[in-house]
């Protein structure tokens, strides 16, 4: 195997090694940092641009090695329908399935390598889906834990979730609610204990004009 599909075979182990981290179970906590991390590092963002560049170039060797494979194809058949002696025919035989064997497997080497690439790119974006839906789940249900960009705005604007918030209002009407109740039953009171005396008043004025008379 030459240097260049070397480095592709590390590259397939390396995706199939990240394959795996990502469909690892994890805390939600952990998960959210390390995906915060990977889509907002520098670092990252310049790896990936670097790994782009590399699949074009494994793109490249995929379309020659499928060249390889149908020439040697075409080579496998001609000689099958040589007309030289058996020793010749038998040697030359052998030499084209090797070339042949060499062939299949660089085209497959770099095409699981560039099919994996798009299963990872895709699994990447679906778990950040996750994470931002969870994200705004745990917002809505009125969750202060819940952090990330939106939420940080949301906590700045003085709101952690519109049912968290409709639920606060909820309480605080409750409140008031109660708070009236209190003070009508106090002017209830009121309004009675000056209701008896005006009464008392009327019935003390009332026997002192009998008596008068």
């Amino acid at each position: 195997m030459t240097l260049y599909y070397s480095l592709v075979f590390v590259l397939l182990v390396t995706e199939m090694s990240l394959f795996g981290a990502l469909i690892v179970p994890m805390p939600h906590t952990l998960k959210r940092k390390l995906f915060t991390f990977i889509s907002e590092s520098p670092l990252v963002a310049k790896l990936q641009y670097a790994m782009k560049i590399t699949f074009i170039f494994i793109l490249i060797l995929f379309v020659d090695s499928v060249n390889r494979v149908y020439r040697v194809q075409l080579e496998a058949a001609a000689a099958s329908n040589s007309t030289t002696g058996t020793a010749v025919i038998g040697h030359e035989r052998t030499e084209v399935q090797a070339r042949k064997f060499y062939s299949q497997r660089n085209m497959y080497l770099c095409g699981f390598t560039l099919f994996l690439s798009l299963i990872l790119n895709r699994t990447y974006l679906m778990i950040l889906d996750t994470l931002r839906l969870e994200e705004k789940v745990r917002r809505l249900e009125g969750d202060p834990k819940a952090t990330g960009k939106s939420s940080a705005k949301l906590d700045e604007a003085g709101g952690v979730g519109e049912i968290g918030e409709l639920k606060r209002q909820l309480a605080k009407r409750d409140r008031d609610i109660e708070v009236l109740k209190k003070q009508t039953e106090g002017l209830q009171r009121e309004y009675n204990d000056m209701g008896d005396k005006v009464k008392l008043k009327s019935d003390h004025t009332f026997v002192g004009n009998k008596k008068d008379s």
